[in-house]
C-alpha cells in the first residue's frame, strides 16, 4: 500500500494533474477522473489497482470523446489519433481505442478514402492530383492513398471531367484572345486537380488546336 502525498495541477494544461505516491511521481490524469474516483491527497491506496483503475477511467473518457469526434465528421486514423493526443490523452490510452473503434467498424482508412476520392471525383469533379492531395490532408496513409486512386480513378472519367469543368469555365472567360483562354483554362484545371496531359488533352476538346 502507498499513499498519495500530493495531487498537484499541470502548468501546461490545467484540465490535468499529477498524482505523487510517497512523494515521488506516478503518473499525470484528468482532474474529472480524479474527483470521480475520489482520490486526495493522505489517501492509502494500492498502486498497481490505482493506475489500473485510472487506465479504465481514461480509456472510457477517451472513447466518448472520440465518439464526440466522429459524429460530427469522418476522420482517419492519424486525424483521430492528433486530436485525442492534443486532448491530453496519453498515446496507450489512444491506441486501445483506436484498435476498439477499428474493431466497431467506425475507423476505416481505406473505405473513407474511397468514399472521399467517389465524391471529389463526381461532385466537384477534380483530378487525380487534387484528389490526393486531399487525402494526404486528411492524413491517410500513402499506400492507401495509392491503391485506391489507382483503383477508383479511371483515365476516361477523369478526362471527361476535366472536359466538363473546361466548358463550364469557358464560358465565364470574357477574353478572345486564344492564348490567353488557353492560359486560365490551364490554370483552372490545375488547381482542380488535372495532369498537363489531361489539361492539354481536354483543352483540345473545347477550343481546338
Amino acid at each position: 500500500m502507498v499513499i498519495i502525498t500530493n495531487i498537484e495541477e499541470q502548468k501546461n494544461n490545467t484540465n490535468r494533474v499529477n498524482i505523487y505516491i510517497n512523494n515521488g511521481f506516478f503518473m499525470g490524469t484528468f482532474k474529472e477522473v480524479v474527483y470521480k474516483l475520489g482520490l486526495q491527497e493522505g489517501s492509502i491506496v494500492e498502486e498497481e489497482e490505482l493506475r489500473e483503475i485510472i487506465n479504465e477511467e481514461l480509456y472510457i473518457s477517451a472513447k466518448a470523446k472520440a465518439y464526440q469526434i466522429l459524429s460530427k465528421a469522418m476522420q482517419s486514423e492519424n486525424q483521430l489519433r492528433y486530436k485525442l493526443i492534443n486532448r491530453g490523452y496519453e498515446e496507450h490510452i489512444v491506441d486501445k481505442v483506436i484498435e476498439k473503434l477499428k474493431e466497431y467498424k467506425m475507423l476505416n482508412d481505406t473505405e473513407m478514402a474511397k468514399y472521399l476520392t467517389k465524391s471529389k471525383k463526381r461532385s466537384k469533379k477534380y483530378g487525380k492530383n487534387r484528389i490526393i492531395y486531399d487525402l494526404k490532408r486528411k492524413k491517410i496513409d500513402k499506400k492507401i492513398i495509392n491503391k485506391v486512386i489507382e483503383e477508383e480513378v479511371k483515365e476516361e472519367e477523369e478526362y471527361e471531367n476535366a472536359v466538363y469543368l473546361a466548358h463550364k469555365k469557358i464560358k465565364k472567360i470574357k477574353d478572345t484572345d486564344k492564348r490567353k483562354i488557353y492560359q486560365k483554362l490551364s490554370y483552372h484545371l490545375s488547381y482542380k486537380g488535372f495532369s498537363y496531359d489531361v489539361i492539354k488533352k481536354a483543352i483540345k476538346e473545347v477550343i481546338g488546336e
